[in-house]
């Protein structure tokens, strides 16, 4: 299981290289329900990094807080690459932050499908260089830890690979 103090060290070490860059993160999350806001505003001075995210548990709420088209939801499912790309794009530009983190997943227990067990997350990464990325990963465990490896996994790739390989 992933620990609350381990999430507070990736947000501390993601929260440190964004000052360094002088730059601002948002998060349009899912399945993580906020969590990914929360590690961030734990921190104190989080503001001079995490001004705002985006809740969308809803298909609708994609839409109209993100942008996330019908057509991409109706075709390929919220916890999709095409949905997570969108959601990352449409809180970059809504939030005017420098890098976007968005997360669709299936936590559990309910909800998973043949071709979408629970435990399946996409994760998208923006900047407003263009660079778009998106990546899925399946998780064991019941829904605190999908949700937990999902927040865990969102930090440590935005701070390895998205905000090291792009800045």
């Amino acid at each position: 299981m992933i620990s609350d103090r381990v999430l507070s060290e990736l947000s501390e070490q993601t929260g440190k290289e964004l000052l360094r860059l002088q730059r601002q993160v948002t998060a349009a999350e899912s399945c993580t329900g906020g969590w990914i806001a929360k590690v961030f505003t734990d921190i104190s001075g989080s503001s001079a990094w995490f001004e705002r995210g985006f809740v969308t548990y809803s298909n609708e709420a994609k839409q109209q807080m993100l942008g996330v088209s019908a057509a991409s939801l109706n075709t390929y499912g919220a916890v999709s690459e095409a949905v997570v790309r969108e959601m990352a794009s449409g809180a970059l530009a809504a939030a005017h932050a420098d890098y976007a983190i968005s997360v669709s997943g299936i936590a559990g227990p309910d909800g998973g499908t043949q071709e979408k067990p629970v435990g399946t997350v996409w994760f998208g990464f923006a900047s407003a260089a263009g660079e778009v990325a998106a990546i899925s990963q399946h998780f064991q465990g019941d829904r605190d830890a999908v949700r937990r490896q999902s927040v865990a996994f969102s930090l440590n790739y935005l701070l390895n690979e998205f905000l090291k390989n792009s800045a």
